[in-house]
């Protein structure tokens, strides 16, 4: 081989972190080089294996030897073997390429339009019902399509989102971010939700105004459903004073049964017991369902698809 001089200076093996991730990044590109040539232990068959040529091969197993600072193989004429500090540096180099490997078949399986996957989060409230149900529909067309479902409340989501761990989330409220698309599927009533041995549970309507006195439980700051209480009783000219908050709904619903307090829910899966459910006629009390998803992230053939499915079921989104 010959030995051409580089430019820049060789990295010392006490280099500072920073000098460490300049090394990786000279060093990355000629991992399958060296590879090459310590399997076939010949320059000329490890240039046609890799494809590249014979003098480019040559400069790039002397400059990763100039980066490292040692010798990697011991030179016959074309024919080249592995010194003790090549075989130690082998094993590290075929580990990383098999993890390469193994990385690039994942993703091609997460892209595959019939077998990919799709990372979906929603409501805890979405959990029991609507999201089962629209995992169904979608499956019926699209059988193999794989889910990694995440359950949590809307901030957490659009964290997840921007975080690239979501592809998809069903949130409330629609989330008006720049850097976000959100489109509106559906709304959902809420009720205020009060003892079965309240006062008001043998009413079937009620204005939230009516409800200024009443001790709340509610979620917690930051969740939807709390914006939107503090919101509802807000437009209704009272602030609501605040007993116990969670982080779930069915949770909540329990504290009103205990007579702890009321709340404002959406409907639930089955009726509970202990508790009466009141239309609450102004103000309009409903929260906004919609599909988000983060501007300019390219979308896999399966989430494509699912977020096609979604859109298709404005309107009809809630059973």
């Amino acid at each position: 081989m010959v030995h051409e001089q580089r430019s820049q200076p060789r990295l010392s093996p006490s280099s500072d972190t920073e000098d460490m991730a300049d090394l990786v990044r000279l060093l990355a590109p000629r991992i399958a080089y060296f590879a090459a040539v310590a399997r076939t232990e010949h320059v000329t068959r490890a240039a046609q294996e890799t494809r590249v040529p014979q003098s480019t091969l040559s400069r790039a197993m002397v400059r990763l030897e100039q980066d490292l600072g040692v010798e990697l193989f011991a030179r016959r004429g074309r024919t080249v073997s592995l010194t003790p500090a090549g075989r130690t540096f082998l094993a590290s180099a075929e580990r990383a390429l098999a993890e390469i490997e193994r990385a690039a078949e994942e993703v091609r399986a997460d892209a595959d339009p019939a077998t990919g996957k799709v990372a979906f989060g929603f409501l805890h409230t979405m959990g029991a019902e609507t999201v089962p149900g629209l995992l169904q529909a979608f499956r019926a067309d699209h059988p193999g399509v794989r889910f990694s479902l995440v359950q949590n409340y809307g901030e957490a989501m659009l964290e997840g989102l921007r975080a690239g761990d979501l592809d998809l989330c069903l949130t409330s409220p629609v989330p008006d971010e720049p850097d976000l698309v959100a489109r509106r599927l559906d709304e959902q009533k809420l009720r205020l939700v009060v003892p079965a041995d309240h006062p008001l549970a043998a009413r079937r309507r009620i204005r939230l105004a009516e409800a200024a006195e009443e001790t709340f439980v509610t979620l917690e700051p930051g969740y939807g459903l709390r914006r939107i209480t503090d919101a509802l009783c807000r437009e209704a000219g009272f602030t609501p004073r605040v007993a116990f908050e969670g982080e779930e709904a069915e949770t909540l619903r329990g504290l009103v049964a205990a007579g702890l307090g009321v709340a404002l829910l959406p409907p639930p899966v089955l009726p509970r017991p202990g508790v009466a459910e009141l239309t609450v006629t102004a103000p309009r009390a409903v929260r906004e369902i919609g599909v988000a998803w983060l501007d300019g992230h390219p979308d896999t053939p399966p989430v494509a698809a699912f977020k096609k499915f979604l859109l298709s079921r404005r309107g009809n989104l809630l059973p």
